[in-house]
């Protein structure tokens, strides 16, 4: 008897020790990061990439690689910047092609997300559909810049229309893929909880689908950038205003070097930006809310 009931009490202690250590494993540590990690880990090394771009740019000034109308010194780029700046178009440059391009995204992605889910869901529209929608994300965006001019004109549809055939594609191709790689054992338990339809659509498929969703609208967002970029490039107007694409060819035509230098660094900082302000805070929360990421 007595052996019993030791025998009893050494697995309760072993159920209770499994208990914490199943209890500490789902604790999450909430403790704020220190600045100065925060600093060093995520700040510092971009800062000292920044840095040595900048000294290698100017030892090539100096060594007189090639003439100097051809490679301009930082300081000639600076100029530049800061001219724009006291003329006031700086900031301009910038929001024309922005406000432009997360519009047209936006609208790519209202249009690209339920075509995503019609052809991941609907076997004869992905038949149909789905061979078009791989070769038109694979089409050089700027091949639509040509008709979209002739049909629409020098206008701002021309832009989004451009946008659009450079977008769409993406985003409906990546929530295909996060669609396809949702275990089917969800969607029966899905089903058999009474998720169908649109219900099951917004409970299951589309938070299931996450991750691949999340990719396409992170492609989708690039083949945006570039199609308007390319857009502005080829297609100028004084109605269409001055963006970066439009600043590039102006430094082309004036053969500014300095001011191609001043479009393309301004064009890498707004990508570098939007994938930082959007896209990194969407990829961290996703992993975050799949254990994947542990929230310091």
């Amino acid at each position: 008897m007595a052996s019993t009931e030791t025998a009893v009490k050494g697995a309760a202690q072993d159920l209770a020790g499994l208990e914490a250590g199943l209890d500490a494993l789902d604790e999450v540590r909430v403790s704020r990061t220190p600045v100065r990690e925060v600093l060093v880990r995520k700040v510092l090394p971009p800062v000292v990439a920044v840095v040595l771009v900048l000294v290698v740019w100017q030892i090539l000034i100096w060594a007189k690689v090639t003439d100097d109308y051809k490679l301009p010194s930082p300081s000639l780029v600076w100029s530049e910047v800061t001219d724009a700046w006291a003329q006031g178009t700086l900031l301009g440059y910038i929001w024309t092609s922005v406000s432009r391009g997360l519009l047209g995204f936006l609208l790519a992605l209202v249009i690209g997300t339920p075509l995503g889910l019609l052809v991941s869901r609907v076997k004869p529209v992905r038949a149909a559909i789905g061979p078009v929608l791989s070769g038109l994300q694979s089409l050089p965006s700027v091949a639509w810049v040509p008709p979209a001019v002739i049909w629409l004109g020098l206008n701002d549809k021309m832009m989004f229309a451009v946008i659009l055939l450079g977008a769409v594609p993406s985003i409906a191709n990546g929530l295909v893929s996060g669609v396809d790689q949702i275990p089917p054992l969800h969607l029966r338990a899905g089903r058999t909880l009474g998720a169908t339809g649109l219900r099951g659509t917004w409970h299951i498929v589309l938070p299931a689908s996450l991750p691949g969703y999340l990719a396409g609208l992170k492609q989708g967002w690039a083949f945006s950038w570039r199609s308007l970029m390319a857009a502005e490039i080829i297609a100028s107007s004084p109605d269409l205003g001055v963006g970066l694409g439009q600043l590039l060819e102006q430094g082309r035509e004036t053969s500014s070097m300095s001011m191609v230098f001043l479009a393309i660094i301004l064009i890498l900082t707004v990508g570098i930006a939007i994938d930082l302000l959007i896209f990194s805070p969407l990829e961290r929360w996703v992993l975050r809310s799949r254990g994947l990421l542990v929230k310091n």
